[in-house]
């Protein structure tokens, strides 16, 4: 069992930057794929980035490829979301999730665990 809590949301002119941070618990952390996912009001949710912990790799979503960088920090139990050049298109709750190893794909399906989210606004 995992649970997730994300912080770091506000409100940002565009261009701006935030740091998201998702903490978890649970003793196999450094073990399971971990994602950030994004939802718009009267949108579907959509992937954003995710850790592999298998190797290490990350993934984005062309939208913010170049913009966002996801890091983790195994001793805190925690992952983090950097967000640069910010659009006002880039404004949604933003939820951390995480899976265990072994199940491909970027779908909001394929991740077991979420957090409740943060609020992200990007103001033009």
């Amino acid at each position: 069992q995992v649970q997730l809590v994300e912080s770091g949301g506000g409100v940002v002119q565009a261009g701006g930057s935030l740091r998201l941070s998702c903490a978890a618990s649970g003793r196999t952390f450094s073990s399971y794929f971990m994602g950030w996912f994004r939802q718009a009001p009267g949108k579907e949710r959509e992937f954003v980035a995710l850790f592999a912990s298998s190797d290490g790799s990350t993934y984005y979503a062309d939208s913010v490829k170049g913009r966002f960088t996801f890091s983790r920090d195994n001793a805190k139990n925690t992952v983090y979301l950097q967000m640069n050049s910010l659009k006002p298109e880039d404004t949604a709750v933003y939820f951390c999730a995480a899976r265990d190893p072994g199940i491909v794909g970027t779908t909001p399906r394929t991740f077991k665990y979420w957090g409740r989210g943060t609020q992200v606004t990007v103001s033009s």
